[in-house]
């Protein structure tokens, strides 16, 4: 028993590595700047750059939803893991080679998404099923990696430079510029970090495998039956799932809080440059603080959150800390426009709602299973997290339109509504109830 006990510790190991890689995503902001220089090579717009970061986001979602879920159930998780981080990896080299709008809309968006989505629900399917006693921490730390990982990513390109602390001392980054004038273009980072995800996803995909069968940990009960109906003792089929209004309540307050966590992450070097620079900022220092906003602040604090939400909902419950979460982003989406204009603005800004908008992936996964049952995990939250691809497309364009419009306002303050939308309909939720029929 202390073997596997051992083993399912490996799996999370595992579990973060990989998503370390899947959290690139969210580093697509180190890009938006030089996609969008007026003085460089492509001369994307802001809405250019945010339809290629919501098509990745809803391939990662559709993906999801439509096959990883179901193959990782019939062929274990290694496989599809393996697999999506292969095609995560060539997605990004194929950029690298066709570099105009399109192939970066093939490349990083449509095939990055879907390796993504391939590989991102096997960590979780595959550990909820090793901490069946602790669920919340548990998917916490599965997807904290995808929060952590945007920071690696990000800080790569322009060195990791944190205020006045520098951990790179002469080195500014791939995209930067050393005394010898050599800074790597955009498809040759590309390039990298494709060879890199398809090796790295690998090497952790290697020990995504499912505990044996009947196997739970040293020393844990399974719920009495009268508590099961809210600690995954009772499983719904996905469709079963769909008829419930616990489904869509929570599909609708993961869409709000989606929606307003990737349009910030798509659009906060965008909107953070306009913001300091219409309050007087130097172009070169509003890049400087933009980049730190969410490359050290919102990246950070999305990782922690993630474990922090987790490790918080065993004790509040599952449904308070969705309230609370969703209540605290309303709050802060709203503020934040008022409060970009200020490099402290921004900082805090960043950090709160990287922290609740990581909080979600701790949260709905957890939810779905105290719901819908531990054993169905797999399938079933693909189907709560198409919200996510729903927001992904939703966010971003919202933010890139109204920011082409120079409206920002227009994007932040509904954004911002809805999630206060949100911990209103968390407030009725209810455990749903096991149709007799299926029973």
């Amino acid at each position: 028993m202390a073997e596997r006990v051992m083993n399912r510790w490996i799996v999370v190991v595992g579990g973060i590595l990989v998503q370390l890689c899947l959290g690139a995503i969210y580093a697509w902001s180190a890009f938006t700047g030089r996609l969008t220089a007026e003085s460089g090579l492509y001369q994307f717009s802001k809405s250019q750059t945010q339809i290629i970061f919501s098509l990745g986001l809803l391939s990662f979602a559709v993906v999801m939803a439509l096959i990883a879920g179901k193959w990782q159930a019939k062929v274990g998780p290694r496989v599809v893991a393996l697999t999506g981080g292969i095609v995560m990896g060539l997605g990004y080299i194929l950029a690298s080679f066709w570099s105009d709008f399109w192939g970066i809309l093939l490349g990083v968006g449509l095939l990055g998404g879907a390796g993504i989505g391939l590989a991102y629900v096997c960590p979780i399917a595959t550990l909820v099923k090793w901490f069946p006693d602790k669920k919340g921490l548990i998917t916490g730390l599965a997807v904290a990696g995808f929060g952590f990982g945007a920071l690696i990513w990000i800080k790569l390109t322009s060195g990791f430079k944190f205020g006045p602390v520098d951990l790179t001392p002469g080195w500014t980054g791939l995209f930067g510029a050393p005394p010898d004038g050599f800074g790597w273009s955009v498809e040759n980072v590309f390039l990298l970090y494709g060879l890199l995800f398809a090796v790295l996803v690998g090497l952790g995909s290697l020990v995504m495998v499912n505990p044996p069968s009947g196997w739970q940990p040293a020393g844990w009960t399974p719920p009495p039956a009268a508590k099961a109906a809210t600690t995954g003792g009772v499983d719904f089929t996905a469709t079963e799932m769909a008829r419930t209004w616990q489904y869509w309540g929570l599909f609708l307050t993961f869409l709000f809080g989606a929606t307003a966590g990737l349009m910030v992450i798509g659009v906060i070097q965008l909107f953070g440059k306009d913001a300091l620079m219409d309050a007087g900022t130097s172009e070169a220092q509003a890049n400087l603080i933009t980049g730190t906003a969410w490359g050290l602040f919102g990246a950070l604090l999305n990782g922690f959150g993630r474990i922090a939400w987790g490790w918080m909902s065993e004790p509040l419950g599952r449904k308070n800390a969705l309230i609370l979460m969703s209540g605290l982003q309303g709050i802060m989406m709203i503020v934040f426009f008022f409060i970009g204009g200020s490099e402290i603005g921004l900082y805090v800004g960043a950090a709160v709602i990287g922290f609740n908008f990581g909080g979600n992936f701790a949260l709905f996964p957890a939810a779905t299973a105290d719901f819908f049952g531990n054993r169905n995990v797999g399938t079933n939250y693909p189907w709560v997290f198409m919200a996510y691809g729903v927001g992904g497309v939703i966010g971003p364009i919202l933010g890139g339109y109204m920011g082409d419009r120079q409206a920002w306002m227009w994007a932040f303050i509904p954004a911002g509504v809805a999630c206060l939308v949100g911990a209103l309909l968390m407030l009725t939720m209810k455990p749903p109830k096991k149709p007799k029929a299926a029973a």
